[in-house]
């Protein structure tokens, strides 16, 4: 672990203790709660030693009993990126807040999570499913079904 990733893990870990902050094969990775999502964005976005500015990639997850969402952030300034990772327990009504607010560029992944995983975003500015309009269900759930196009669990 690098002195650089030493200092960003001491910093996160400083700002929220309940974070769980590990070396990944390739990222420093960040786990939090939820309801700790958007304070910790805008942390880890205003925070002048770390400039996470540009949500490289966010998806979705189905662990089986959580759904999830993953953000690759990248920092611009410092040339670094890590990733942040958070998840839902609450299958029928999964509910997260959109952190558009702070990286306008996840609008549309946020969108496309809605789509395929069903997971509501709140103060999202624009949520409406991306691809399926005509749809039921959300397909890239593990328990999923689809008895038309033989799409099985």
């Amino acid at each position: 672990m690098s002195a650089d990733n030493f200092n960003l893990e001491e910093s996160i870990r400083s700002f929220d203790g309940d974070a769980i902050v590990t070396e990944g094969k390739q990222f420093t990775e960040i786990t939090v709660h939820p309801e700790k999502l958007m304070a910790l964005a805008m942390f880890l976005r205003d925070n002048s030693e770390m400039g996470f500015d540009f949500p490289a990639c966010v998806s979705g997850v189905d662990y089986g009993n959580d759904l999830g969402v993953v953000y690759h952030l990248r920092s611009t300034k410092h040339n670094r990126t890590i990733v942040v990772k958070t998840r839902v327990s609450d299958r029928q009504n999964p509910v997260m807040e959109s952190v558009t607010p702070v990286w306008p560029g996840a609008e549309y992944h946020e969108r496309e999570i809605f789509d395929l995983f069903g997971i509501r975003f709140t103060n999202h500015p624009d949520l409406r499913r991306l691809f399926l309009d005509n749809s039921d269900g959300y397909p890239l759930r593990k328990d999923y079904s689809d008895d038309v196009n033989i799409v099985t669990k």
